[in-house]
């Protein structure tokens, strides 16, 4: 309604109100409606667009923290990051919106809290995570003349070392992993030794043992693509006849001294499928197979692993 200053005197009420009252109304009315046209925006903001969840809730050292991460908006398809220390983990998309990363706990720290930076969606949350403390077994090796004091070749180390460095974006294994051997368990993870009488300093067993017959079957717990396979004829002195796993995301599996390799390089395999047979080839006092499960490059216990779905 437009009221012209021309209307006369006759006519300065309308419907029982003055023209005066009316648009002074009109004016309160229109800045009552300009406060609040803005509101509505700051109200869809999001209050705490970045959401995320850690697991297991009481990790101890050892476990792999899993980093759940829930974004509203992904800023320019970019992956968020979790930093744990002087380091930093990428997160892998595993829904629309959901990523997650995956934080590797050792024998080697302290326990007690570290702080967990998340970044994402042009924001950063710090998380607290306390990681409980764990009491690991001391075992005396005695290695027989001939593989007491065998170093490994750079060879080894190289093609071992990229190997554990893997963190491809796809995510190949699917339920628990599989026991890989059906010996019993001969060595537990994160036991420290001591080799012919002497302290190996910064060392503790990155794996599990299985004290299966020399020829019995290796089967691989998860699928994956075959990243590694070495042999003793190429320089693998310490690991001997070896297969590596890629599963996807940062997960790798490796199995030592193999007697027999049933597989190649670039081979997909699923969880299950024969991948070689138990041997006491490297440095080995014996059959045996070890499992070394890897997350990010470091060595975690595959316990968890083979008895809760990490999807």
């Amino acid at each position: 309604m437009i009221i012209e200053n021309s209307t006369s005197s006759s006519n300065k009420k309308l419907l029982g109100f003055d023209v005066k009252t009316l648009t002074a109304n009109c004016r309160g009315i229109n800045l009552f409606k300009g406060i609040f046209a803005v509101l509505p925006i700051a109200l869809a903001l999001p209050v705490d667009a970045l959401q995320v969840k850690v697991t297991p809730t009481n990790p101890k050292l050892g476990d792999t923290l899993s980093v759940e991460i829930n974004l509203d908006n992904p800023e320019n398809g970019k992956n968020p990051t979790v930093a744990s220390g002087k380091n930093t983990y990428p997160a892998f998309e595993i829904a629309p919106n959901q990523y997650r990363a995956f934080v590797p706990t050792t024998p080697l720290e302290k326990a007690g809290t570290r702080t967990l930076r998340v970044a994402g969606d042009g924001q950063v949350q710090n998380l607290a995570v306390n990681v409980l403390n764990r009491k690991f077994p001391v075992q005396r090796i005695t290695l027989p003349p001939g593989k007491a004091g065998v170093d490994a070749t750079e060879y080894e180390l190289k093609r071992v070392a990229a190997f554990k460095a893997l963190q491809t974006p796809e995510k190949y294994w699917n339920g628990v992993f599989l026991k890989p051997n059906a010996g019993r368990m001969s060595t537990n993870y994160g036991v420290r030794r001591y080799y012919n009488g002497t302290f190996a300093k910064d060392y503790y067993h990155r794996g599990l043992d299985y004290a299966g017959a020399a020829g019995s079957p290796v089967i691989a717990p998860a699928s994956g693509r075959v990243a590694l396979v070495g042999r003793v004829s190429q320089g693998f002195r310490i690991h001997g006849n070896v297969v590596g796993i890629d599963h996807g995301q940062g997960v790798t599996s490796i199995f030592m001294h193999l007697s027999r390799i049933n597989v190649k390089e670039g081979d997909f395999v699923k969880a299950g499928q024969l991948i070689g047979a138990v041997g006491s080839t490297g440095a080995a006092t014996g059959p045996h197979l070890h499992w070394g499960l890897y997350v990010n490059g470091q060595s975690v216990d595959p316990t968890p692993w083979r008895t809760k779905v990490v999807n």
